[in-house]
């Protein structure tokens, strides 16, 4: 399943896929794969990108 929210997100805080993958420590590759559903991150990583993004677990990574 694709992660919209946390593209959006990333894009609503002006970031593109490498400035993220920066400032959490990974490559853009895998922001990439996260963003397509190709990759299932870790509670710490999916941590990351919520402080990064200035957005809690719930916004970007609970589904429904």
């Amino acid at each position: 399943m694709k992660n919209k929210r946390m593209k959006i997100a990333r894009m609503e805080a002006d970031m593109k896929q490498d400035d993220l993958a920066k400032a959490i420590g990974v490559t853009r590759q895998t922001i990439g794969l996260i963003e397509s559903g190709e990759y299932n991150p870790t509670l710490k990583l999916c941590i990351g990108i919520c402080r990064a993004l200035g957005k809690t677990l719930n916004d970007l990574f609970w589904e429904e």
